[in-house]
């Protein structure tokens, strides 16, 4: 636990009038310098006709809102009281109020900035373990500067740069608005997909000095919860590396730069400050291997093939830790001691860690070969082979994917011939990051269809939950892990009995990637059904702590939706979208720019760029398959271009897509005659 201590005494409160802001500026003279209390906020307004009070009274019992009301029920205005710095444990409010005259009908906005700067952030849930303390001061916690320091020197530097850029990131946060939202997505997914977005502005996150991404797994009311941008929690959001890409790409560079261990061996939880020595705790399969994936995924969100070259050899030796801890025999097939996302150990083989590092090679494989390393690229392939092989002919139970592992050497925690909801997580990753099929495509449609008939709870009444309860009673959800054809251990994996809306995108988006879109959008509407704002804060799924990273797999539901593609160094981009025919309307996000997929009855297409670039040479556009001469306008610009029978469209050149600019795509049906 945190302990909480009040940044009260010697607070002082002065009234601010600058050409643009009137208002109060709350001050300390208590703390100053790199003290992680040292700080100040402001109250401001840009109205000219404004009342002030620097303090209200200090006086006993109710006499300061007498003192306050009296004066402002009969005059409209607010008695100033200027008083020399507070008191220990003792401080100040102050009050704002802006004078306006209405006529009968008029509405007038009146506008308050309420802006706040601590820009020294400390690390207080430290433990050296040394007496005498390790850090300075002797026997401190470490402190660093958080980002915005960087950016900006007191509270009232925030308000003045807010009010001159307002009407700017006004303008820009209603197009994207408006972009996510004139969406012809469901209700549902809109509602999953933009209220988990909430989460990047949380407590959840942090940026570190040097504006590196950090994120807890969740936030407490006066903390983070679990530190370390924790790799195998983070591999399920799929929000940041679209939405703000290069803050997902530092979360990598931090990983290979300073999480990794000479072993190659990667600390699941990365230690601060930067360049901390990670610890030396069982590295997670699922994280490490995941890492690989996303390194792949952020290199074509960004192609920035330097960025890519800088991370392969530390990145490189991540994958081939593998060897040396789970796979020595190198046979595509992870055994041995396997620390994953539950917070426990499994043991033996098992679909969970499988299917990440099956993930991890094809992307291995795929940018050693960018690099020019064909022979690690061979490598990667053939080991790849034959675990997709192995993993095909001995998990698969004919329905879902199962553990094989001896329960006389790990008794505990285990889900053996469990049908684990998490079991084609890796390759949902991989899926959305463009790897595509890690095994048979009808095995994954299999098992994903053994998941909702059998883990799937349309009410959970005589549900049986002895861990926490994130679902109750009426309430739909999708449990852990269920045993349908029994074996459940005496003691399974912990959480094995919940309900996480992270796993419930998770799989809804996978169902609907693989065309099962009704039984994916019914698990959506479970999970918003019971973050209703009644029973729950809609824009707070917690698990361990508020705003949780892992919800923010229901972006993965938008990429789903839209069958998204993309390749930004090679300009490529692509939609499929998965609801049924007809208009479509989508969102989408790349590095540099952002706009909107349409695609109409006539199957007539149009991408627009609201915001930023697009690099374009080849379109992937299924709704054209075995259709003829396409046509490409940009503008009044007619573009050369060729389409292949599955609707790939080469534009002959590389062009690029600016700021309000539309490209329209046709095709022509073929005709069909008998003979």
């Amino acid at each position: 636990m945190r302990t909480v201590e009040f940044g009260y005494g010697k607070n002082i409160n002065r009234l601010i009038d600058t050409d643009s802001l009137r208002g109060i500026h709350f001050c300390t003279e208590k703390y100053s310098g790199d003290h992680p209390r040292a700080g100040d906020l402001a109250l401001v307004t840009p109205n000219r006709d404004v009342t002030l009070m620097r303090c209200w009274l200090r006086g006993p019992w109710f006499s300061p809102m007498h003192d306050f009301w009296d004066t402002f029920s009969t005059t409209g205005l607010f008695i100033d009281h200027d008083y020399p710095p507070s008191d220990e444990n003792q401080s100040d409010a102050g009050a704002v109020g802006v004078r306006l005259s209405l006529k009968p009908g008029e509405s007038r906005d009146a506008v308050f900035y309420l802006t706040w700067y601590f820009p020294n952030f400390e690390k207080y849930w430290h433990d050296c373990g040394q007496a005498g303390g390790c850090c300075p001061p002797a026997g401190g916690k470490p402190v660093w500067k958080n980002y915005y320091a960087s950016r900006f020197e007191n509270a009232l530097d925030v308000a003045e740069r807010l009010h001159s850029e307002e009407a700017h990131l006004h303008q820009r946060t209603q197009a994207f608005h408006q972009a996510l939202f004139g969406s012809s997505l469901p209700e549902e997914v809109l509602d999953a997909v933009s209220s988990q977005m909430a989460i990047l502005k949380t407590a959840t996150c942090i940026r570190l000095p040097d504006g590196t991404f950090y994120g807890f797994e969740g936030c407490a009311p006066m903390s983070g919860c679990c530190e370390g941008s924790c790799t195998h929690v983070w591999n399920y959001q799929q929000a940041l590396p679209f939405l703000f890409p290069s803050l997902e790409r530092s979360m990598r560079t931090a990983d290979y730069q300073y999480n990794l261990r000479e072993d190659g061996g990667m600390c699941f939880r990365l230690q601060l400050p930067l360049g901390s020595s990670p610890n030396d705790f069982h590295a997670a399969a699922d994280g490490q291997m995941g890492g690989l994936i996303k390194l792949y995924r952020d290199w074509k969100i960004s192609g920035d093939d330097t960025w890519l070259e800088s991370l392969w050899p530390r990145a490189r030796k991540a994958l081939e830790f593998a060897w040396v801890q789970w796979d020595p025999d190198q046979d595509g097939v992870i055994d041995g001691i396997q620390h994953n996302t539950y917070d426990i150990e499994f043991h033996g083989p098992n679909p969970l860690t499988a299917f990440f590092y099956l993930g991890a090679l094809r992307a291995g494989a795929e940018i050693a070969e960018h690099l020019g390393e064909f022979e690690s690229a061979d490598r990667y392939r053939e080991i790849f082979r034959q675990g997709a092989t192995w993993v095909e002919q001995n998990l698969f139970n004919g329905e879902y994917f199962i553990q094989q592992h001896d329960p006389e050497l790990a008794p505990m925690n285990q889900f053996g011939p469990g049908c684990l909801t998490d079991q084609l997580l890796g390759q949902w990753i991989s899926s959305l990051s463009g790897l595509g099929d890690l095994i048979d495509p009808g095995l994954v449609r299999k098992s994903l269809k053994s998941i909702f008939r059998h883990n799937w709870r349309k009410s959970l009444k005589d549900h049986a939950n002895m861990q926490r309860v994130y679902a109750l009673n009426e309430e739909s959800g999708l449990l852990l892990c269920s045993w349908p054809r029994g074996g459940r251990p005496r003691v399974p994996f912990p959480y094995s009995d919940e309900v996480w809306t992270g796993i419930e995108y998770q799989v809804a988006s996978h169902l609907i990637l693989e065309g099962l879109v009704e039984e994916g959008l019914e698990i959506v509407r479970g999970a918003r059904d019971r973050f209703d704002g009644i029973r729950r804060n809609p824009w707070d799924e917690f698990e361990c702590g508020h705003h949780y990273a892992r919800a923010m797999s229901s972006y993965g539901l938008l990429l789903a939706c839209s069958g998204f593609q993309f390749d930004r160094g090679a300009g490529l981009i692509g939609f499929d979208p998965r609801l049924p025919a007809g208009k479509f309307q989508c969102f989408w996000s790349l590095e540099g720019g952002w706009g909107i997929y349409r695609q109409n009855q006539r199957s007539e297409v149009e991408i627009e760029v609201i915001e930023g670039t697009l690099p374009l040479k080849t379109l992937i556009l299924p709704v054209f398959k075995k259709r003829l001469d396409v046509s490409v306008t940009l503008g009044a610009k007619k573009l050369k271009a060729w389409m292949t029978p599955e609707g790939l469209i080469d534009l002959q050149q590389r062009i690029t897509l600016k700021a309000g600019q539309r490209m329209q795509i046709s095709a022509k049906k073929a005709n069909l005659h008998a003979s």
